[in-house]
């Protein structure tokens, strides 16, 4: 799949550090440093624009390392770019640390998943089919 990119920042473009990697990191494309202080949130622009094809999303995720070794995490959980979305890629950074963090203009702050999906119809019915599960919630399975 080829994806158009149009890179307003100093650095290279996004890419696969192994032939197995799912995600591409994205760096903070900033004039200034950042300190994100405990439970602080900040939106990082990172200077990438993208024309994604219709039926993919971009994910962003958080990078593992961020989290277990500073607390630093997506806002959001994950977050969704849309295919026809055509503004600056930013992340929205939370610090759940215990010490301020600084991000740095250059900084890898998250990754870039693309993804297919679906789309769907609904179909509105009186009752859904039955299953030994049926209303059965969280912990129900013994999880």
């Amino acid at each position: 799949m080829i994806v158009k990119v149009l890179n307003k920042s100093p650095f290279p473009l996004p890419e696969y550090k192994t032939p197995y990697s799912a995600g591409m990191d994205l760096k903070a494309y900033i004039d200034d440093a950042i300190v994100l202080k405990p439970l602080d949130r900040v939106l990082v622009p990172t200077g990438l624009f993208l024309s994604i094809p219709k039926g993919y999303e971009g994910q962003i995720r958080g990078r593992s390392g961020l989290a277990l070794k500073h607390g630093i995490t997506l806002a959001n959980g994950i977050g969704t770019i849309d295919s026809d979305y055509r503004g600056e890629i930013k992340i929205i950074l939370i610090n759940l640390g215990k010490e301020p963090f600084t991000i740095n203009n250059g900084d890898r702050i998250a990754q870039l998943v693309l993804i297919k999906h679906e789309w769907i119809d609904f179909d509105l019915v009186g009752s859904l089919d039955e299953t030994d599960r049926g209303e059965g919630g969280f912990g129900h399975t013994g999880v």
